[in-house]
This record gives C-alpha cells, structure tokens and sequence, in this order.
C-alpha cells in the first residue's frame, strides 16, 4: 500500500499535473536585410519629383551595404527615398536595428504595415543620425511617428504581425549632397543585448537608440 502511493505522486510528476507553466521563450530577432547579395530585395527609389521636386536618389548594393546617395533640393519639394517590399511577422519584437554610416545628415527609417486611410497610405517613420563611423542605432516601434505626407494623423498601433516593407528617406530640410550607408537591417527585442560591437566590416561601433526626433548614445 505505501509502495502504491508513492508511485502515484512519482506518475503525476512524469505527466507534468501540477507542475508550473514553463514562459514562454522570447521571440529571435529576425533579419529584414543582410545586402549579403545584390538579389536579396529590389529596391525603389521615389523622389520628390511627385510633388514637383527636384531631388535625386540613387541606391546600390555592393560589398555588402546598401548606399543610397544623391542631392536634396528642398524647393518644391525636399525628400527622397528607398523602399523594399519585406513579409515579415514582427510579434514580440521591441523595434528595428540597422548599422550605418553617412555624411552626418539626419535621415528617417520608415516601416510599412500596409495601413490606409482615405485611400491613401499611412508612413511610420522615425529619425535615424549618422556620422562618418559605423553606429549600430535602434528605433522602438513606439518611436515611429504616424504620417500622411509628412502631416502628422492618428492612427492605429503599428501592425507589427503584418509587416509589408522598410524605407529610407532624408528630408532634413538641407540643400545638397548626402550619403548613407546600411550593413543590415534587423529587428531586436527587449532582451536583445547591445553595445559597441564590430560588424562586418570589422569597424567598432557606436550604439545609438531613437526616441521620437532625438537620437541619443546609449
């Protein structure tokens, strides 16, 4: 009789009655783009000129970076852009990570979950600095800034379960010539860690996060 109920109790374990709940483990960082090949996505390029501008944008893929180059003229318009379709479920993702060099202009990632209103598509943007050396920067989700042509709309929260792509724009309302550089775009999570660290180019690099307009060292 003592034996019996010492294998029941013994049985239960096996069968996980009554054992806690094991969390959930947290979601992997998914890479949106490595520029590992010049195939990897078909880039877009989309210039004030809609507005009766006169910017240029230029991308390219080489070396395994992205450089999207070219000149601002803010009259009659003021923006130019890249843009790549990306499928992507973001769930349980905290925001975006990209590494990156420029000619130390302001530039804006954006994210496209597809969301319209009015027939006309609704941006999620948020400011990214450069400078001449590689900088690792990070953009929360809840820093992205809901846009219809630059006007600011309410909107619902980013669908992060349905992203459709990423973008790139400079519209810092300055003339001339500017130049920006990407190792990789990827998302991160809340437990993701990060510092300075070397990417591929073997360069060390400055951690940034955005917040909103202002880019802070973290």
């Amino acid at each position: 009789m003592r034996a019996r109920r010492l294998l029941v109790p013994s049985l239960l374990v096996l069968l996980g009655v009554g054992a806690r709940p094991r969390p959930a483990l947290p979601a992997a960082p998914a890479t949106l783009f490595a520029f590992d090949r010049a195939n990897e996505a078909e880039w877009d390029v989309v210039n004030d000129g809609v507005m009766g501008g006169h910017s240029a944008g230029f991308v390219a893929v080489a070396e395994g970076t992205l450089r999207f180059t070219g000149t601002l003229v803010t009259q009659d318009g003021g923006f130019t852009s890249v843009r790549a379709r990306r499928d992507v479920d973001l769930t349980g993702q905290t925001g975006i990570e990209l590494r990156v060099r420029g000619s130390g202009r302001q530039f804006e990632v954006e994210i496209d979950d597809g969301l319209r209103t009015y027939g006309r598509n609704i941006s999620r943007r948020a400011p990214i600095a450069t400078t001449a050396d590689w900088t690792t920067v990070r953009v929360p989700f809840s820093a992205l800034r809901s846009s219809i042509f630059g006007r600011s709309v309410n909107a619902a929260p980013l669908d992060v379960a349905h992203i459709r792509g990423v973008g790139l724009y400079i519209a810092d309302g300055k003339d001339g010539t500017f130049r920006l550089e990407v190792d990789y775009i990827r998302s991160y999570g809340g437990d993701t860690a990060l510092g300075n660290a070397q990417g591929r180019h073997g360069d060390d690099d400055r951690a940034r996060t955005s917040s909103g307009a202002r880019v802070g060292i973290l």
